[in-house]
């Protein structure tokens, strides 16, 4: 993956992530909140993403 295409996917997740935490509060809906929460642990899964190494046997 490009690393430009990475960043820019990392930077939607936190925005959409950020947006559904501050709907969520302001209308009281707790199911954003929880979006929020899903995109939050999306962005850092995909921050800390770890490539499997191949073994040579």
């Amino acid at each position: 993956m490009n690393v430009i295409t990475k960043w820019l996917i990392l930077l939607a997740l936190i925005f959409i992530a950020i947006s559904f935490y501050s709907y969520g509060n302001s209308t009281g809906m707790f199911i954003f909140i929880i979006l929020g929460f899903l995109f939050e642990a999306a962005f850092w899964l995909k921050l800390f993403n770890r490539k499997k190494k191949r073994s040579s046997t």
